[in-house]
């Protein structure tokens, strides 16, 4: 995202919050001695502690100097980061940007002292000062990583990386002359909406779409019905990556929008699986460890915010889930990885990447996260 879309987004952001009150709740002043124990609602791979793979633990270590000990939650959407935030219990959250505004009108997130964390000063300085997590001038949490929904694709199947995301929204023969129909496959979430939207921005220029993130009636209309289109073509409508790589080791999925996470996973399997952003670019995803408004472990958050971001932490997340690192140092010397790591996985990228965010009215001249939620629902109903 370029510095001047950053700026109007944080300027249309200031303004949609500017008539609530973000106080926090008696915020630290200073970091004492941990709780002994880390609540955290987190993405599938993104806190492991070796129980995977022992070459990746960034969670033993911390506890053993910390004595906090990590107690986590998958979540497998931001629509459930949210819910499972709002009902308590977690002192952290690895939110999107399609959830962590929700959050902070919400209240369920506090303002941090970025004072506190030594590690802040490793920051990727195009991700500081983000508009999806920091509103009027307040810091609501740590960026963790970074990242592309990418394409992915049977290699098998596609010998040459597929150009166009065409190839799960149009009905057609792949490569292998069979059709898609019941190999392809859509994410599990309103915020997919706009991964239609972004191909109908390039497929159909007369609609105008600027940002896909911010639709009116007659764009939304049209990505709604390119939706309804795909919806025979859909395998499953995928939220579990453990369940989607399955689906493409088993079940003949040829293409589908997906993380670095699932692809790592399945050529690790020695599967044909390869990935790959089209021509017309992808939607993507700014993490960012937020705290909880009513933190029971507030040091022990502290703690693993700065421990998060130590370009070691930092190399070797994302070596794990395919992602980037918020930290540049990162990408030197880390053993997992590689030199290389940080530009295979998209480091230079990210004026490319249209990032998800929460779409807003902004006085109904766009269709309000609201409407996606319910049509979104109804699609993968058949509706």
């Amino acid at each position: 995202m370029s510095a001047p879309k950053i700026a109007l987004l944080g300027a249309v952001v200031t303004t949609l919050f500017a008539s609530v009150s973000l106080q926090a709740t008696e915020a630290l002043k200073s970091v004492g001695a941990g709780e002994g124990q880390l609540d955290i609602v987190a993405w599938p791979g993104y806190i492991e502690r070796g129980e995977s793979d022992k070459a990746y633990d960034w969670v033993t270590g911390f506890e053993q100097e910390t004595g906090c000990k990590v107690n986590v939650k998958t979540a497998a959407t931001s629509d459930e980061m949210v819910s499972l935030m709002t009902k308590g219990g977690y002192d952290l959250v690895t939110a999107s940007g399609d959830a962590s505004l929700r959050l902070i009108a919400g209240k369920r997130v506090q303002p941090i002292d970025t004072s506190l964390i030594p590690n802040w000063k490793n920051l990727d300085p195009r991700l500081k000062d983000g508009p999806w997590y920091v509103v009027n001038k307040q810091t609501y949490g740590t960026p963790y990583q970074w990242g592309p929904n990418v394409l992915m694709y049977n290699t098998n199947v596609f010998k040459t990386p597929p150009v166009s995301w065409s190839v799960v929204f149009e009905p057609q023969d792949l490569p292998d002359g069979k059709p898609n129909k019941g190999r392809v496959q859509a994410y599990d979430g309103p915020i997919y909406i706009a991964d239609a939207a972004l191909y109908l921005k390039s497929a159909k220029p007369e609609l105008g779409i600027v940002d896909p993130y911010q639709l009116t009636e007659t764009q939304y209309k049209a990505v709604l019905d390119l939706l309804r289109k795909q919806h025979p073509l859909v395998h499953r409508y995928w939220h579990d990556a453990t369940v989607q790589m399955s689906d493409v080791k088993n079940e003949g999925v040829a293409a589908s929008s997906s993380w670095g996470y699932m692809v790592n996973g399945l050529q690790a399997d020695k599967q044909p699986v390869a990935s790959t952003i089209p021509q017309e670019g992808a939607t993507g995803w700014a993490d960012t460890t937020m705290l909880h408004a009513e933190a029971k472990h507030p040091n022990c958050a502290y703690k693993w915010m700065d421990w998060s971001m130590k370009p070691k932490v930092q190399g070797d997340v994302a070596a794990w889930f395919g992602s980037l690192p918020a930290v540049p140092a990162a990408c030197k010397g880390n053993e997992l990885l590689g030199e290389q790591g940080c530009t295979t996985n998209g480091f230079d990228l990210f004026d490319k990447i249209a990032f998800w965010k929460t779409p807003q009215a902004e006085g109904g001249k766009y269709v309000p996260y609201s409407r996606w939620t319910q049509d979104y629902i109804a699609i993968m109903g058949g509706r």
